[in-house]
């Protein structure tokens, strides 16, 4: 494992350099002066889901796995985006990050091969949603039409996650029949969006809605945000994000399949940022030390960005829904600084944990 830990410290440090990158374009896309390319602006989405998160995720997989073949899925994903950053096109970066998307399915079938857990083939199934979201985008749709697909890649890798550690529960028959339900709701919107996408994106609001539902009801996040420390800034940050994926779907059911406009941009903050990034947020305390080979400890710091984070994104819904776009403007900019204090607040824990060692 020594010889693969500078290749996955070398790709961490891209995925995070990605991020960076992301964050700028993003803030381009709402007015803000950046001096970066429109190609880089324009591509946003891709750098944020396949760039940074698809990455981050088949990198993780790849250290959990332990096998030097498995560093290809994150490999292919990074180099997909690295071309897409030096002028490619979508249909050029988009067959890189479709067969990191296929060996991300490849890995979870792989871990379930000597067992039936249902809670990899919720991540699978994820894989296979990434994979025809970056179908889509090579083959030229609006951005509009992959984000479904995207982000059930997300939610669902999440949610198997989840269920994976709700196993200590030992979780009824019924409480898992109603995972699943939601999981097909899911599921059956978004492939609907490819035909009928106004019915399906509603469908796949409805399945948003339920599964954040589920996970407000039976997570584990409510046990651990009593138990003082890490436990409880981890609980809190995850309670958090269900509660902005239930505002996800009640808006998805709402507004149907729209193609741009405040409700467009309450949608997908709402999945990626409320949601998406505060998982990010609480499982980096344990998920980075295993794949950077770093050791951090928690302080009561962590919880400046992650009150930030959510803090500008219900100021920026909030400037989306009333029409105020330098409310949203300006919540966007706090959304990239929340990130990078984040990562801030990180580094520096992971360095005084080093120097108190020494």
């Amino acid at each position: 494992m020594a010889a693969v830990g500078i290749p996955r410290r070398a790709l961490l440090l891209a995925v995070l350099l990605v991020l960076v990158v992301g964050v700028l374009a993003g803030l381009g896309r709402v007015g803000w002066d950046i001096p970066i390319s429109w190609q880089v602006v324009g591509n946003h989405g891709p750098l944020m889901v396949s760039g940074f998160l698809g990455t981050l995720i088949g990198l993780e997989r790849a250290v959990g796995i332990r096998r030097r073949p498995a560093y290809a899925v994150p490999g292919l994903s990074l180099a997909g985006t690295l071309l897409l950053l030096a002028g490619a096109t979508a249909e050029v970066a988009s067959v890189l990050t479709s067969l990191s998307a296929l060996g991300l399915a490849a890995i979870y079938f792989f871990l379930a091969r000597p067992s039936t857990a249902y809670f990899l083939g919720v991540m699978a199934l994820g894989a296979f949603m990434w994979l025809g979201g970056n179908v889509l985008w090579g083959m030229g749709r609006p951005f509009a039409e992959v984000a479904p697909w995207w982000s059930a890649f997300l939610v669902l890798t999440i949610a198997g996650e989840r269920l994976e550690l709700g196993r200590v529960r030992r979780l009824s028959a019924a409480v898992l029949a109603a995972f699943f339900a939601a999981v097909s709701i899911l599921v059956v919107g978004v492939a609907t969006t490819a035909l009928a996408f106004d019915p399906g994106v509603r469908v796949f609001g409805a399945g948003l809605l339920a599964l954040a539902l589920w996970l407000l009801r039976h997570d584990l996040a409510w046990r651990t945000a009593r138990i003082p420390g890490l436990p409880r800034y981890m609980g809190v940050a995850l309670l958090l994000g269900y509660a902005w994926l239930a505002v996800g779907g009640v808006v998805a059911l709402g507004s149907g399949g729209v193609y741009g406009g405040p409700e467009y941009d309450v949608l997908l903050h709402a999945v990626f940022l409320g949601f998406v990034m505060s998982m990010v947020f609480a499982h980096a305390p344990v998920m980075l030390p295993a794949v950077a080979g770093v050791t951090i400890s928690f302080t009561r710091a962590f919880y400046v960005p992650l009150v930030l984070l959510h803090g500008s994104l219900a100021l920026r819904v909030v400037g989306d829904l009333v029409g105020s776009f330098p409310s949203a403007r300006w919540g966007s900019l706090f959304n990239g600084a929340a990130l990078a204090l984040f990562f801030l607040v990180v580094a520096g824990s992971a360095l005084i944990r080093r120097r108190s060692r020494r």
